[in-house]
């Protein structure tokens, strides 16, 4: 799946979030932080190798110079998480462990291990329980089924455009070479001393058409 310009997608969605806060006339001073949490099961930035890393707006200069403390992105690596069993979230509160463990395993461990492992913090284990109720949910189900189905077609029609574009772009390719190259044939035959009538033959084009190549270059040399 292609995650094409996800990041400045997460800052628009921060930007509306922010500016949402004020209605016409009210005072900036009523702005207040907005933290924006980003679970990735990709990588986004493979050079950060932390399980969490967090951005703000700071002096490239001066990294210690802070511009506001409303902007803040939290950007935590579910996937690697995943791939290593979960390895390094000791480095988390147990809040968040609880969390991270419920979006890495809440679908594929036991109902029984699950509710075990999330006793200790009732606000994940609440989640999970309504996990589960929306998973044994018929209706709910259709739905994800749906919205599956559709991001899927939707897949398949980027696919498809995005070949039809390819095509199109090497026919186009092609076509502008044929053309530099019947251009290249008219200069050489007319360097040649060849009247414009016979190199119209030569090449299959208008008796017009040659004179105005030809009269394009003469007006690029006079430039140059």
């Amino acid at each position: 799946m292609e995650h094409t310009n996800f990041c400045e997608r997460m800052l628009y969605y921060w930007g509306g979030k922010y500016g949402s806060q004020l209605r016409r006339g009210q005072h900036y001073g009523m702005l207040l932080p907005v933290r924006s949490i980003i679970i990735a099961e990709f990588p986004i930035f493979p050079s950060l190798k932390q399980l969490h890393t967090v951005f703000e707006l700071r002096s490239r200069e001066n990294p210690d110079v802070l511009f506001s403390d409303h902007c803040q992105i939290h950007l935590l690596r579910l996937g690697d998480l995943i791939q290593n069993n979960l390895s390094g979230l000791d480095q988390f509160g147990l809040d968040l462990q609880r969390w991270m463990q419920f979006w890495a395993f809440g679908e594929t461990l036991e109902e029984s291990k699950m509710s075990t492992l999330l006793q200790d913090c009732p606000p994940v284990l609440e989640a999970y329980g309504e996990f589960r109720r929306f998973s044994s949910d018929p209706a709910m189900q259709e739905k994800v089924k749906a919205r599956q189905r559709f991001l899927d077609e939707q897949q398949l029609l980027l696919g498809g455009a995005y070949a039809q574009g390819e095509a199109k772009g090497r026919e186009e390719g092609e076509v502008k070479g044929r053309a530099s190259e019947k251009i290249a044939t008219i200069h050489n035959l007319n360097t040649m001393g060849l009247c414009l009538a016979d190199i119209a033959k030569a090449v299959e084009l208008p008796l017009s058409e040659i004179e105005a190549i030809l009269h394009k270059a003469k007006d690029i040399e006079r430039l140059d």
